[in-house]
């Protein structure tokens, strides 16, 4: 049986206000309200958040009981929590930055960040205290970045989503907010991670990378506890809502009014809330210029400017609103005759029927925001064009322009290009504009607030089965238990071990990784039993190989199987020979040299270009050009190319640690087989051991071995544990 669904947002889906010394609480219009309104009135579901206004303590019982009705849980906020977690830090720090404009508006004082923890500290109780194991529980935005690790450090199994509805920031803007490793860290206490586009999940996982020096493979994120996926989910609204709005009797005679005011002028709509991120004034300049440079289009077209209030006692917002009122009156001031005023210019917010009058009558939506997560009023005025007519103008900075394609694309920026874009709009043939807005309204259709709701819901329960199936392959103590037990009751055992990232924890510096005294113990303990034969098997040269190990009664394989001391003496494979490195040699020295922090290993039958001293991201473009590069020249040569831990590596094709295993095996009759392995050219190992082994990756990516273990340290408990005597069952 499933638990409960708990929402939980900075702001909970309805306002309050206070009317004649009580309280009433009405439905918000939000996108996310209306996306979730179905999930949280279902059964035991639970929506918990801020009320949106400071409460008095002797009504907050009041409130809370009026709000279960609902099944809405409030977290009451003091005003200096209000000014300091809400105004402080997430709308001075983590909104320009994430909006990218970190140098003109960001502030980071010490007390903002602490009550950001304190506030999402709150947050985090509230769920907490409903909170059951079996439960899922779906965080968002900004404000609440910290609560999915607060949550995950007293549930570890409970399933957690996160979704971030404003865009996530390149690396170079992330890293400049002082409490950025604490951020991610909350972050990643999320099973699922979501995103508005693609580019927002590929710079949070690069500044994972980065920062936190996570195992990182594509969108998928390995902690030694789990794996966390990070996905884009472009959110949709509730089309059917607004096409059914267009033909209600209130909005027809909106339309009506409104056609009537007209009176044949061609109307352009913009609709924002006050923001310096929603490129307001760059799009009064585009309409100045086409006015400017197309006198035919005076008094022929008027444009619509709403602007919803918000935070307008800030400087930044009040001096922004003032900075409208001006241009609006010097446009009107320059254009405006007797019967005409080019910019209708409302600073207020509008009751849903005559926006979605607006959005009907409106021949162009001009939707030009600088930085946009997504951007809701593109898709409601696509699901307001009943009649398959008008043209949408959109910013190509706005997530929702990765899926709206038919729209005409603009660059905020380029106030000539958006002025040619508003020129192209009004000119459209009714056929051209047919046939971008049926495909437009069949992607809102397709793609509307449900869909992003039950994809994320279905993702995130994709992603816990996933965790779930790793857990069951984990080494855990059951498992190591059952693997002593058939150790101790077998006579003749062989283990092929891995060195570097197995045995011992990966280096920077390759002449670092030396054995420790308790590798060596481990190694002299396993040994010390005749009926086990120790087999190192490293990609390792053979020089290094016999310094650190040729003292132990243990077999060396180097060179991933290129020589082998197998009776106490080195022998190579025959018929090999390195006469290709002539060519392979200048290849590799000349991404060395493009590639700061490289180098090349030369062993005896192989080159191998490391790049673990590398910057991220630069490290692995330069080897996915290298790996290119190689491919063709090698391909006539009886070369492998093989990819592994920071090393792209070039030997011959003969050379394979599966051989070698297979080789050994056959040998001798063994009665246990171990292998265990951190890196690509292990899987030829795991693939060559019989089935009744026990094959362990180091790693919890995928692989061909049986079990995982998370690190090297975990490697040596297990070996440490097999040689202890085994407890006699009664």
């Amino acid at each position: 049986m499933t638990g409960k669904t708990i929402i939980v947002s900075n702001r909970l889906p309805v306002k309050i206000q206070e009317k004649d010394g009580g309280y009433n609480s009405s439905p918000s219009e939000g996108g996310l309200a209306t996306g979730l309104g179905s999930i949280y009135q279902e059964g035991e579901n639970v929506w918990i958040g801020w009320p949106g206004t400071e409460i008095a303590p002797d009504k907050e019982e009041e409130i809370t009981a009026q709000l279960a009705s609902l099944s809405l849980l409030p977290v009451f906020l003091s005003q200096e929590e209000i000014s300091e977690y809400y105004e402080g830090f997430s709308n001075e720090v983590l909104w320009p930055i994430f909006h990218y404009y970190a140098s003109t508006y960001s502030t980071y004082r010490q007390s903002n960040w602490q009550f950001y923890q304190q506030v999402n500290q709150k947050f985090a109780d509230a769920v907490l205290n409903v909170a059951k194991p079996g439960d899922t529980i779906w965080v968002h935005d900004y404000q609440l970045l910290l609560v999915p690790a607060l949550i995950r450090k007293q549930l570890p199994d409970v399933s957690i989503g996160f979704f971030l509805h404003i865009p996530f920031p390149s690396f170079e803007l992330f890293h400049l907010i002082p409490w950025r490793n604490e951020l991610l860290e909350g972050l990643l206490g999320a099973d699922l991670i979501g995103f508005h586009t693609f580019d927002d999940v590929q710079h949070f996982t690069h500044a994972c990378a980065r920062l936190l020096h996570v195992n990182l493979s594509s969108n998928v994120i390995s902690l030694p506890d789990r794996l966390i996926v990070a996905e884009a989910f472009p959110m949709g609204i509730d089309e059917q809502k607004y096409a059914s709005l267009a033909k209600s009797e209130t909005v027809k005679q909106e339309i009506e009014n409104l056609n009537a005011t007209l009176n044949g002028v061609r109307a352009i709509l913009s609709v924002d809330r006050l923001d310096y991120s929603k490129g307001i004034l760059q799009r009064l300049q585009a309409f100045e210029e086409l006015l400017k440079n197309n006198p035919e289009y005076l008094e022929k077209v008027v444009l619509y400017m709403i602007v919803v209030p918000s935070r307008d006692t800030v400087p930044q917002y009040k001096h922004l609103r003032d900075e409208i009122d001006k241009r609006v009156g010097n446009i009107n001031s320059l254009f405006r005759t007797l019967n005409w005023s080019p910019v209708q210019y409302f600073y207020r917010s509008f009751p849903i029927e005559t926006l979605s009058a607006l959005y009907a009558t409106a021949d162009v939506a001009l939707v030009t925001p600088m930085r946009d997560g997504m951007n809701l009023v593109s898709k409601e005025y696509v699901a307001s064009r009943i009649n398959n007519d008008g043209v949408l103008i959109l910013s190509e900075m706005a997530g929702s322009s990765r899926e709206l394609i038919d729209a005409i694309i603009v660059n905020p920026n380029d106030m000539g290009m958006m002025a040619a874009a508003i020129k192209q709009a009004l000119e459209m043939p009714a056929e051209e504009q047919e046939s971008r807005m049926v495909k437009l309204r069949k992607n809102v259709s397709k793609f509307n607030v449900k869909h992003w709701v039950k994809i994320f819901m279905d993702r995130l329960s994709e992603v816990k089965e996933q965790q779930q199936s790793l857990h069951t392959r984990y080494v855990s103590s059951v498992t190591k238990k059952a693997i002593y037990k058939i150790y101790a009751k077998t006579h003749q055992r062989i283990f092929f071990l891995d060195y570097d990232g197995t045995l011992v924890g990966f280096n920077a510096d390759i002449n670092k990784a030396s054995p420790d005294k308790e590798l060596y113990q481990v190694l002299q303990d396993l040994s010390s039993d005749p009926a086990n034969k120790i087999v190192i098997i490293s990609g390792r040269d053979y020089h290094t190989l016999d310094k650190w190990f040729g003292h132990l009664p243990i077999a060396l394989v180097a060179e991933h199987g290129a020589w082998q001391k197998l009776d106490g003496e080195w022998k190579s494979l025959p018929t090999l020979n390195d006469q290709w490195k002539k060519t392979i040699q200048p290849v590799l020295e000349t991404f060395a040299d493009r590639t700061p922090g490289s180098f090349i290993e030369e062993k005896t039958y192989s080159l191998a270009w490391h790049y673990r001293n590398v910057g991220a991201g630069l490290g692995e473009l330069r080897a996915g050009e290298l790996i290119n590069n190689l491919r063709y020249i090698t391909s006539d040569q009886g070369l492998q190319i093989l990819p592994g831990n920071k090393v792209i590596e070039v030997k011959n094709i003969e050379i394979n640690k599966g051989k070698t295993v297979m080789g050994l095996l056959h040998d001798q009759h063994y009665d246990f087989a171990m292998a265990i392995g951190d890196d690509h050219t292990d899987e030829d190992t795991f693939k060559a051991m019989p089935e009744n082994s026990v094959t362990i990756k180091v790693g919890n990516n995928s692989s061909e071995a049986k079990y995982f273990v998370n690190d090297f340290k975990e490697v040596r408990a297990l070996l440490k544990g097999i040689t202890k005597p085994v407890p006699v069952e009664e």
